[in-house]
Protein backbone atom coordinates (compact mmCIF):
# COMPACT_ATOMS: atom_id res chain seq x y z
CA UNK A 1 0.00 0.00 0.00
CA UNK A 2 1.36 3.40 -0.93
CA UNK A 3 1.30 5.94 1.90
CA UNK A 4 1.82 9.69 1.65
CA UNK A 5 3.52 11.54 4.49
CA UNK A 6 2.88 15.29 4.49
CA UNK A 7 4.09 18.25 6.49
CA UNK A 8 7.61 16.89 6.95
CA UNK A 9 10.21 19.27 8.32
CA UNK A 10 12.66 20.30 5.61
CA UNK A 11 15.51 18.80 7.66
CA UNK A 12 13.92 15.33 7.90
CA UNK A 13 16.03 12.72 6.15
CA UNK A 14 14.94 9.64 4.25
CA UNK A 15 16.72 7.45 6.84
CA UNK A 16 14.66 8.98 9.68
CA UNK A 17 11.41 8.42 7.80
CA UNK A 18 12.43 4.85 6.94
CA UNK A 19 13.28 4.05 10.58
CA UNK A 20 9.94 5.49 11.73
CA UNK A 21 7.94 3.25 9.37
CA UNK A 22 10.12 0.16 9.83
CA UNK A 23 9.10 0.18 13.49
CA UNK A 24 5.52 -0.40 12.26
CA UNK A 25 6.25 -3.20 9.77
CA UNK A 26 7.96 -4.11 6.53
CA UNK A 27 8.81 -1.25 4.20
CA UNK A 28 9.27 -1.85 0.49
CA UNK A 29 10.46 1.66 -0.39
CA UNK A 30 10.71 5.11 1.14
CA UNK A 31 11.31 8.40 -0.70
CA UNK A 32 11.21 12.07 0.20
CA UNK A 33 10.30 14.31 -2.73
CA UNK A 34 13.08 16.79 -3.48
CA UNK A 35 12.91 20.13 -5.28
CA UNK A 36 14.80 19.96 -8.58
CA UNK A 37 15.95 23.58 -8.40
CA UNK A 38 17.08 23.92 -4.78
CA UNK A 39 17.80 20.26 -4.04
CA UNK A 40 15.98 20.54 -0.71
CA UNK A 41 12.97 18.62 0.55
CA UNK A 42 9.51 19.67 -0.62
CA UNK A 43 8.06 18.62 2.72
CA UNK A 44 6.37 15.36 1.76
CA UNK A 45 7.28 11.81 0.90
CA UNK A 46 5.97 8.37 0.02
CA UNK A 47 6.33 5.02 1.77
CA UNK A 48 5.39 1.66 0.21
CA UNK A 49 4.40 -1.07 2.64
CA UNK A 50 3.61 -4.47 1.06
CA UNK A 51 1.36 -5.76 3.88
CA UNK A 52 -1.96 -3.83 4.00
CA UNK A 53 -2.59 -4.57 7.69
CA UNK A 54 0.81 -3.15 8.68
CA UNK A 55 0.26 -0.12 6.44
CA UNK A 56 -3.12 0.65 8.02
CA UNK A 57 -1.63 0.27 11.49
CA UNK A 58 1.22 2.63 10.54
CA UNK A 59 -1.26 5.21 9.24
CA UNK A 60 -3.28 5.11 12.48
CA UNK A 61 -0.21 5.15 14.71
CA UNK A 62 1.92 7.75 12.94
CA UNK A 63 -0.74 10.23 11.80
CA UNK A 64 -0.50 13.53 13.66
CA UNK A 65 2.70 12.74 15.59
CA UNK A 66 5.53 15.22 15.90
CA UNK A 67 8.62 14.47 13.83
CA UNK A 68 11.40 17.02 13.92
CA UNK A 69 9.72 20.37 14.42
CA UNK A 70 6.44 19.62 12.66
CA UNK A 71 3.35 17.49 13.12
CA UNK A 72 3.21 15.01 10.22
CA UNK A 73 0.06 13.83 8.45
CA UNK A 74 -0.02 10.24 7.21
CA UNK A 75 -2.65 8.74 4.92
CA UNK A 76 -3.15 6.35 2.03
CA UNK A 77 -1.91 7.85 -1.24
CA UNK A 78 -4.44 8.29 -4.04
CA UNK A 79 -3.59 6.73 -7.38
CA UNK A 80 -3.44 9.29 -10.17
CA UNK A 81 -4.87 7.96 -13.42
CA UNK A 82 -3.15 9.12 -16.57
CA UNK A 83 -5.34 10.83 -19.12
CA UNK A 84 -6.57 8.59 -21.91
CA UNK A 85 -5.10 9.83 -25.22
CA UNK A 86 -8.35 9.08 -27.07
CA UNK A 87 -10.28 11.33 -24.69
CA UNK A 88 -8.00 14.24 -25.61
CA UNK A 89 -8.60 13.63 -29.32
CA UNK A 90 -12.37 13.50 -28.84
CA UNK A 91 -12.43 16.71 -26.81
CA UNK A 92 -10.36 18.41 -29.49
CA UNK A 93 -12.93 17.30 -32.07
CA UNK A 94 -15.89 18.43 -29.94
CA UNK A 95 -14.58 21.94 -29.19
CA UNK A 96 -14.57 23.30 -32.77
CA UNK A 97 -18.23 22.29 -33.23
CA UNK A 98 -19.29 24.48 -30.33
CA UNK A 99 -17.31 27.43 -31.73
CA UNK A 100 -18.81 27.10 -35.24
CA UNK A 101 -22.38 27.56 -34.04
CA UNK A 102 -23.83 31.05 -34.20
CA UNK A 103 -24.36 32.77 -30.84
CA UNK A 104 -28.14 32.79 -31.28
CA UNK A 105 -28.34 29.15 -32.33
CA UNK A 106 -30.62 27.30 -29.89
CA UNK A 107 -29.18 23.87 -30.72
CA UNK A 108 -25.68 24.98 -29.74
CA UNK A 109 -26.99 26.45 -26.50
CA UNK A 110 -28.66 23.14 -25.63
CA UNK A 111 -25.64 20.96 -26.52
CA UNK A 112 -24.01 19.42 -23.47
CA UNK A 113 -20.51 18.01 -23.33
CA UNK A 114 -18.93 15.90 -20.58
CA UNK A 115 -15.58 16.84 -19.04
CA UNK A 116 -13.83 14.22 -21.19
CA UNK A 117 -15.26 15.83 -24.34
CA UNK A 118 -17.91 13.26 -25.26
CA UNK A 119 -21.33 14.69 -26.05
CA UNK A 120 -24.29 13.99 -23.78
CA UNK A 121 -26.87 14.88 -26.38
CA UNK A 122 -29.29 17.75 -26.46
CA UNK A 123 -31.39 19.17 -23.69
CA UNK A 124 -35.03 18.98 -24.54
CA UNK A 125 -36.96 22.21 -24.08
CA UNK A 126 -39.48 22.20 -21.29
CA UNK A 127 -43.11 22.39 -22.25
CA UNK A 128 -45.87 23.39 -19.92
CA UNK A 129 -49.52 22.91 -20.62
CA UNK A 130 -52.08 25.34 -19.26
CA UNK A 131 -54.85 23.97 -17.15
CA UNK A 132 -58.28 24.34 -18.61
CA UNK A 133 -60.57 26.29 -16.38
CA UNK A 134 -64.21 25.20 -16.16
Amino acid sequence: MKIIVRNLARETTQAELLALFQAQGRVQSCTIVMDAVTGGSKGFGFVNMPVPYEAKTAIRTLNNIELGRSRIRVKKAQEVAEADPTAKEESAKAEPHAEMAAPGDEAAARARIKKDGTPLGFKKPRTFSKKKQD
